[in-house]
């Protein structure tokens, strides 16, 4: 193989029991729903200035956002938090893996244009630009890793007045860990199956009286249980220095550096119903339904001497905090931001009916980019009382400007360009450009040349933003929830050049006024139990995504530039409830999401803001101990997820209209569970269920439909105690080898979820 100017991305190569928060549950009408969190989190800025005490493991100091100003179970939302605990006895190394442990929660499958990476689907709504770590959004693609992590909350629904643009489905909030005022060494080293070693090092230094150093660190590799070239190869590193700690001013300066590189997996083909029939070799499959083609569960169609994946994320964060009083506070965060992604993946295409004769076509996905971001943000929260009524408020602004640049790699083989090869002929097949359907080798001497095609299209974001939220307590009963916030965004598109004479670029530019807002209302029948009723919006803006992932109304046109911002609206009543003195906590929620301008094509192939889509959806949830010894945490969701209407061209106008979401199951759960049956000695089991998913959103004919059938994944988890300080974990993962699809990509191709694993991890801390 020749590879021609191939210009890459940096080598991107205690017995403890889980104390939980305040979370509550309540029946509604039958309907329950999922809203489960432990006390990982801080308390907000009511629980401090009140002089509540939230447990912890660890100090964590302002940390949690401003922008609640409610204790959890007063909060009027859906809300789950997955503590570092969870992460650890799960044995999740990314966040993906933590997510898992969320029910309600899918991931796409990326390609070139939406990349590979975090793609979380969160009720129906693709939140992949909807990632936010220490509350500033992280807008650039790529596979995060848990190292620094102290916690995830996910707030589900409709979250404008929170982060402004955004879709309907929430968001993923990533709490990392920072300096404290304690001296303490922990970590873990491990090893497993499929060649799996990985090593942590959290280190934190108390330096006088009120001031300390945190470096984080890791190492990881591993292949993945069966799929035999596949691998990830990552590092990383977090410094952080805290000032002034335990003092009324405070300062944070930290730095994160990730690397990763490895060979991506490309899945299996969907056996999708489009044939073109052939003469010179035999066919052998039937027409398929569109679930995934039934091949051997190590089938990989990649080229491991042509197929590369590197990723490469650094962030630079400078907090500042100050006690004005004992009950009004300020804080400022400034973070700059940059990531890159580089990589060529084989992805199994077949577009043009290769599998029915015995073939997949090698098509190449290729994508490099790269992201800036620099964002300020200023807080000024704290309580104040009108009369006999308290107010727990936060008020803000918010500047950022964010950059992107997209490029990609032109690939020839034997003198040609490599879509000249997508019916697998013979000449597609001499060339391995064309792999065998049920025996493909990955090692295939595949020749061609590859340079990178210099050619990006440039995307740009600026927002200028305030914000105001007051949770009011009219009495010991009643409470007000109320939030706002006001964006002015705009955002701007370059095209690549284009190919012929004069290569012009096309620019496309829109500006938006956002406007969002959240009212609740809770009603404490009594103090360990809430009931709430809540009403939010959300508004989906040209460019939400900066070009880096799915986008409703992606800025790469006139006509999407003419486009307003989808609207959304969520009605959401629900009841959290504390039980066994607050060791174990229950929730529930109903909702009712509805977006009425969301972008369709009319039948005469016009563009129109008058589509409807609309999710109703129930959750419960459970989270703490049920005894001492019994851990538990998990829940199910339920979510009927309609394309109202859809449009269509021509004759198909409407044949849309009433179809599933895709990449939304109606039903999924999940339970992580560990008990204590010795005094040295916990076992735990991990039962995760996800139904049937559509790739795509289209029942137009049968030609068209994409799905991966429902699946149940168990894992089993033991840790045996031989100090407060040293800990051995066996985790196995996909303990019965369930062969079952974890992504599904629109079209084409599906994902291969691992197969069974085990590892060893000794866990220690001193």
């Amino acid at each position: 193989m020749t590879i021609v100017t191939q210009s890459k991305a940096p080598n991107s190569s205690d017995n403890r029991r889980l104390q939980v928060s305040s979370l509550a549950f309540l029946m509604l009408g039958g309907a329950l729903s999922s809203q489960q969190a432990f006390a990982q989190t801080a308390p907000s800025n009511a629980d401090k200035d009140k002089g509540d005490t939230v447990t912890v493991t660890g100090e964590r100091e302002g940390i949690a956002s401003p922008k609640l100003t409610a204790p959890l179970r007063d909060t009027p939302r859906a809300i789950t938090i997955i503590p570092d605990e969870i992460m650890e006895i799960t044995a999740s190394t990314t966040l993906a893996d933590a997510l898992r442990t969320v029910p309600g929660i899918t991931f796409g499958a990326g390609e070139g244009g939406n990349p590979l990476g975090d793609r979380p689907f969160l009720r129906g709504a693709d939140s992949q630009s909807s990632t936010f770590i220490d509350g500033v959004r992280d807008i650039g693609a790529g596979a995060r890793e848990v190292f620094n992590i102290e916690s995830v909350e996910v707030i589900k629904g409709a979250s404008g007045a929170y982060a402004g643009r955004g879709g309907p489905g929430g968001g993923i909030y990533i709490n990392n860990k920072v300096p404290t005022l304690q001296s303490f060494i922990k970590g873990s080293v491990g090893v497993g199956t499929d060649e799996y070693i990985r090593g942590t090092i959290d280190l934190n230094q108390q330096v006088g009286d009120t001031a300390g150093v945190r470096l984080n660190v890791m190492y990881h590799d591993a292949g993945v249980a069966g799929r035999d070239e596949v691998y990830s190869t990552r590092w990383g590193i977090a410094p952080s220095f805290g000032f002034g700690i335990g003092t009324p001013t405070r300062g944070y300066v930290s730095y994160y550096h990730l690397e990763s590189e490895g060979l991506p997996d490309t899945g299996v083909p969907y056996s999708n119903p489009v044939e073109r029939p052939r003469t010179d070799v035999p066919r052998v499959l039937p027409i398929g339904d569109g679930g995934p083609v039934s091949v051997p569960s190590d089938a990989f169609y990649g080229l491991v001497n042509r197929d590369f994946r590197n990723e490469r994320a650094d962030l630079y964060t400078v907090r500042l905090e100050h006690d004005l009083s004992a009950n009004l506070h300020v804080r400022n965060t400034t973070r700059y931001g940059e990531t890159a992604q580089d990589y060529i993946y084989t992805q199994p295409d077949d577009s043009q009916g290769n599998i029915y004769y015995g073939f997949v076509w090698r098509r190449a996905n290729t994508r490099v980019s790269a992201v800036q971001s620099i964002i300020n943000q200023t807080d000024l929260y704290g309580t104040f009382n009108t009369g006999g009524i308290s107010h727990s408020f936060a008020v803000g602004v918010e500047l950022s400007r964010e950059e992107g640049e997209n490029d990609s790699y032109n690939i020839m083989s034997a003198g040609q360009l490599l879509n000249t090869y997508n019916r697998c002929l013979p000449a597609a097949v001499a060339t391995f450009n064309c792999a065998s359907l049920y025996n493909p080798n990955s090692n295939d001497a595949w020749t061609g040349v590859i340079s990178r095609a210099n050619n990006p299209n440039n995307s740009m974001t600026e927002t200028k933003a305030i914000y105001a939220f007051d949770t009011i307590e009219l009495n010991p009963q009643w409470q007000l929830s109320l939030g706002v916030r006001y964006d002015k965004y705009s955002s701007e598109f370059t095209s690549a050049r284009a190919a012929t004479t004069p290569f012009a670029r096309t620019t496309f530019m829109r500006e938006d006024d956002l406007l969002n807002y959240q009212i609740g209302v809770v009603y404490k029948p009594i103090e360990a139990a809430s009931i709430y009723g809540s009403f939010a919006t959300s508004s989906s803006p040209a460019g939400n995504a900066l070009n880096q992932g799915s986008d409703p109304n992606a800025l790469s046109s006139a006509i999407n530039a003419a486009l307003e911002p989808e609207e959304s609206d969520l009605y959401e009543i629900g009841g959290k409830w504390d039980l066994l003195n607050g060791a174990l906590s229950l929730s529930s929620a109903v909702f009712h999401t509805e977006t009425n301008n969301s972008r369709i094509t009319l039948a005469d192939g016009s563009i129109a803001q008058v589509g409807q889509k609309v999710v109703d959806g129930v959750e419960i949830g459970i989270t703490g101990q049920i005894t001492p010894e019994w851990m538990v945490f998990g829940g199910y969701t339920y979510l009927d997820a309609v394309l109202e209407k859809a449009g269509g061209s021509g004759a198909a106008f409407g044949l849309n209209d009433g179809i599933q979401y895709p990449n939304t199951p109606k039903n999924s759960a999940s339970l992580t569970t560990n008990y204590q049956i010795l005094p040295n000695l916990n076992i735990g089991l991990g039962a995760y269920y996800m139904d049937k998913v559509f790739g795509n959103a289209s029942t137009v004919s049968a030609t068209s439909l994409k799905y991966i059938p429902s699946y149940t994944r168990l894992d089993f988890m033991a840790t045996y105690v031989f100090t407060d300080d040293l800990r051995l974990q066996l985790n196995i993962q996909n303990l019965t080898d369930e062969y079952y699809f974890n992504q599904a990509y629109p079209t084409h191709y599906v994902s291969v979820a691992p197969g069974r694993s085990a590892t060893l991890t000794l866990n220690y801390g001193f």
